[in-house]
């Protein structure tokens, strides 16, 4: 993507219709088709229905979110210079402001929106930075953005890739890369816990940063209540069960459908020097035969991967979720913890809990809840955007 020097060099694009929220993303419904030729994913000025200045961005008539602002500032110019910058603060707030190089070396970069960049999302494991576009404009500007990644991270291997439903609705094509270290899977810490990262396989990394603080955090019940034996439900790479294991759980048992997660969780047990049994299972015949059997747990953790995408199924995820938590709280000890997560950023805060409250009524239990978060402060969000606030995890006594 050539760099423009001057304002008036972009295209102008106009809305339809007046602009009644403040949001960086904005339908193509709400959109001028531009007279000229545009080649999806390039920079653009945006006016208002009046001719008023809006902002500039980048422009894709394909998506359904056609226009991704990336600034509001009429004297902002989108070039290398913007993107270097806007990748410094970034890194800048993570490094300075959280001090999250002195408890690990694995954490979120650039959180798309969270940071003025939307369609980017850039996480660090170890020496390795995964870059995963998310908009054809961002994937076009992708040589800038390595540049201004290196120059914060000079020893990095770049790994990259496109989103899978991001090429589809954008139109770009971003095969992954070539994994670096000869796909041998990297060694990350995180506060006193190690843990392998595959980069590149099937999940693309298989770890999730913003479960960090959570994962502490749930170590620290685990300590406090003395719990001894722990179930950790869509275990994924075993971090709930790690941490458990480190605060004094001897008991640990693990179940994912996945076989890769299985074997990573399992290794990831081993890495910290923890015995636990790690099931390759469906949860939900696992659990009703857990049930059946009498089986229960001190601690329980349930964090099942993303729903849906789509506003029109959020009903159906709900129906889901109420399933398995049901069934996950009908195997917690009387009195003992339980964590159930979300990460579906379109079913809300309210929404998921209203169905924890429905589970424990049909399960026939009552639910203490203990804290509410989310994702770590790696994944800043705008109010503006609540979307980018994804991420609930509902800490519990089931009683």
């Amino acid at each position: 993507m050539p760099r423009k020097q001057r304002n008036e060099s972009l295209p102008t694009v106009r809305l339809k219709s007046e602009r009644t929220f403040h949001h960086p993303l904005i339908f193509q419904k709400m959109v001028e088709r531009p007279q000229e030729r545009i080649v999806p994913g390039d920079l653009v000025e945006v006016v208002s229905v009046d001719g008023e200045f809006i902002g500039r961005g980048m422009l894709n008539m394909q998506a359904p979110m056609a226009i991704r602002l990336l600034t509001e500032k009429r004297d902002e110019i989108v070039d290398s210079h913007f993107i270097a910058e806007r990748v410094a603060t970034a890194v800048q707030l993570r490094r300075e402001i959280f001090g999250l190089d002195a408890v690990s070396d694995s954490y979120r970069v650039i959180h798309a929106e969270g940071d003025g960049l939307s369609g980017l999302i850039v996480d660090r494991f170890g020496d390795v930075l995964v870059v995963a576009f998310y908009a054809a404009g961002m994937f076009r500007m992708q040589h800038w953005i390595f540049d201004a990644l290196l120059m914060q991270f000079p020893d990095a291997h770049i790994f990259a890739f496109g989103d899978d439903n991001g090429q589809k609705q954008e139109g770009f094509e971003c095969p992954p890369g070539k994994p670096p270290h000869g796909g041998k899977p990297v060694t990350i810490s995180e506060f006193d816990a190690k843990f392998l990262v595959q980069i590149g396989g099937k999940h693309k990394t298989g770890f999730f940063c913003d479960q960090r603080d959570n994962r502490k955090r749930w170590g620290e019940l685990i300590a406090a209540t003395e719990s001894t034996s722990m179930l950790d439900l869509c275990c994924n790479s075993g971090g709930f069960a790690v941490y458990a294991g480190l605060n004094g759980a001897t008991d640990i048992t693990g179940v994912d459908l996945d076989e890769e997660a299985v074997d990573f969780a399992t290794r990831n047990l081993r890495l910290n020097n923890i015995k636990a049994k790690v099931a390759q299972a469906d949860i939900f015949p696992w659990l009703r035969e857990a049930q059946l059997a009498g089986k229960t747990w001190d601690a329980v953790v349930l964090d099942p991967a993303k729903m849906t995408r789509a506003r029109d199924e959020v009903v159906d995820a709900l129906k889901k979720y109420l399933d398995m938590n049901k069934l996950a709280m009908s195997v917690v000890k009387p009195g003992g913890l339980f964590l159930t997560c979300s990460c579906t950023g379109v079913v809300s805060e309210e929404q998921f809990l209203d169905m924890l409250r429905r589970a424990a009524f049909y399960a026939g239990r009552e639910v203490q809840i203990l804290e509410v978060r989310g994702a770590g402060p790696d994944h800043p969000w705008m109010a503006h955007v609540t979307e980018s606030r994804y991420l609930k995890a509902v800490f519990c006594r089931v009683l």
